[in-house]
């Protein structure tokens, strides 16, 4: 079974394709790659009227929360989809999902027919989406490359790039069409660890003057494409 429950320190970090490169050459003998190691990721992101998980997303609060559909690829009516609430406080991450198929999602998102399994993660999704007025917002995407550390698999490293979206469409029936976020090669690089970074991590991140930062993908595109424009029209 999919893990259902998630708690662990995650740290993100920006790369061009350079740094990327000499990264991964300082990486090699250390990580190994996931079985699953490559795949496409499909979000649907959710929001209400105000843009209130988008907007609350990029004040950078202590505490965040937000919901999302995730897809391991593009799925049909068959395919198994998370639907995933994810509470980050500090650099800490809580993330509760449940497994359902794409029918059974859209026959609780546009017919209120819950899902006949998990229900006790899913009162807690049902109940932040219909007090926060919620609805699918976003289509985000984009390609993964996962790996685990050797010494601790616990400890993963995963490398996003070609970061994607649509505003329109909101469903993953219309497929992967979208629109890219970058205009050059940019990959996102995400720590993701029970425990502290170990030594020989945090060396070669220190020697290649790596550092943390603060990304947010579906902030990031709501501040691109709709925060901007709402300053230009003041």
């Amino acid at each position: 079974m999919a893990q259902e429950i998630f708690n662990r320190i995650e740290k993100k970090y920006m790369l061009y394709q350079d740094g990327y490169q000499k990264l991964m050459q300082e990486l090699e003998p250390y990580i190994t790659l996931n079985p699953f190691g490559h795949q496409t990721i499909c979000n649907l992101y959710f929001d209400n009227s105000t843009y209130e998980i988008a907007r609350n997303s990029i004040s950078k609060p202590v505490y965040k929360e937000k919901i999302r559909v995730r897809s391991y690829g593009i799925p049909d009516k068959d395919t198994k989809v998370f639907l995933e609430l994810k509470k980050k406080y500090k650099k800490m991450v809580n993330k509760r999902r449940i497994g359902l198929t794409l029918q059974e999602l859209e026959r609780y998102l546009y017919f209120n027919r819950p899902p006949e399994k998990n229900k006790q993660i899913f009162e807690e999704l049902d109940y932040c989406i219909k007090t926060k007025h919620l609805v699918p917002t976003m289509y985000v995407a984009y390609d993964r490359v996962s790996y685990f550390a050797n010494s601790d698999e616990n400890l993963r490293i995963t490398f996003d790039s070609n970061l994607r979206y649509r505003k329109e469409h909101i469903d993953f029936e219309y497929g992967d069409v979208a629109q890219k976020f970058f205009d050059q090669d940019v990959y996102i690089m995400e720590i993701k660890t029970l425990n502290a970074i170990p030594l020989w991590l945090v060396d070669i991140l220190s020697r290649l003057e790596i550092y943390p930062t603060s990304f947010s993908k579906y902030g990031e595109i709501y501040k691109k494409e709709i925060l901007k424009r709402e300053w230009e029209r003041v």
